[in-house]
């Protein structure tokens, strides 16, 4: 439903890097988000309780050696800041669910790295406990075993080595007479199948694809992916769009 939603929308982001297809779209988000938060609360009634909460700070440290004082101002401001807090979830409520879509657009889109036609990459098939013997891997043309089709179960999975042309593809596990199905998507576009496929009461507890977590952001080493970054930008626009639209 968020592919068929938010592709006709989004999707020209995952032909520019992924930095700048996040950084676009935190900007969007922090931009509805502002417009909305200005629109949907009373700025004059914002602004007035936001010099009161910096005149009860100022309170606070002119008592803090007065217990008994402190403790009057700081319930007084506890009330504005209520107040302020009521009046900001407003806008809140009436954003959150689109934002929930874009997340899990951006989950299904970005969270990780394609794998590429010829590269070799592992596919891990986690157990519930309990459950030993060998599983094996049947795959379609186009995609190559590596390893060998049949494996041991060991500390509760088991790992197959493989590479495949360019193309979608349904590989399959055999295991104790059931079979279970994983879609598998090699390209060089930012572009993947469900990286893990779950189940449930079944011997089976997941398979995923092996596609590597996708570094939107290297920042002094620290490897980011989408979400941090998205973050990152958020902050950074939110600040910069609130200080230009004064809205308090």
């Amino acid at each position: 439903m968020f592919e068929t939603l938010l592709n006709p929308v989004f999707s020209p982001l995952l032909k520019i890097p992924p930095l700048a297809g996040i950084a676009i779209i935190s900007f969007l988000i922090s931009f509805i988000i502002t417009i909305v938060y200005k629109y949907m609360t009373d700025q004059t009634m914002m602004k007035d309780l936001k010099e009161q909460q910096k005149e009860f700070q100022k309170k606070m440290k002119e008592h803090s050696k007065d217990p008994e004082k402190l403790m009057k101002v700081q319930k007084q401001a506890m009330e504005v800041n209520m107040k302020y807090m009521t009046q900001s979830f407003k806008p809140t409520l009436i954003t959150f669910l689109p934002i929930i879509i874009i997340f899990g657009w951006l989950n299904g889109n970005l969270a990780y790295a394609p794998i590429m036609p010829g590269q070799d990459f592992t596919t891990t098939v986690m157990f519930n406990e309990g459950y030993t013997g060998n599983i094996s891997i049947t795959v379609p043309e186009g995609v190559t075993l590596v390893s060998e089709s049949t494996t041991k179960i060991t500390d509760g999975k088991a790992q197959f080595t493989l590479k495949a042309e360019e193309g979608d593809y349904l590989v399959r596990y055999n295991y104790d007479d059931k079979q279970y199905d994983k879609e598998l998507t090699i390209t060089k576009e930012q572009r993947y199948a469900p990286a893990q496929k779950f189940f449930t009461k079944e011997p089976v507890k997941e398979i995923t694809s092996g596609n590597p977590k996708l570094i939107a952001l290297n920042l002094f080493g620290w490897k980011i992916g989408w979400l941090g970054t998205y973050i990152i930008f958020s902050l950074i626009f939110s600040f910069g769009l609130r200080k230009v639209l004064n809205i308090y």
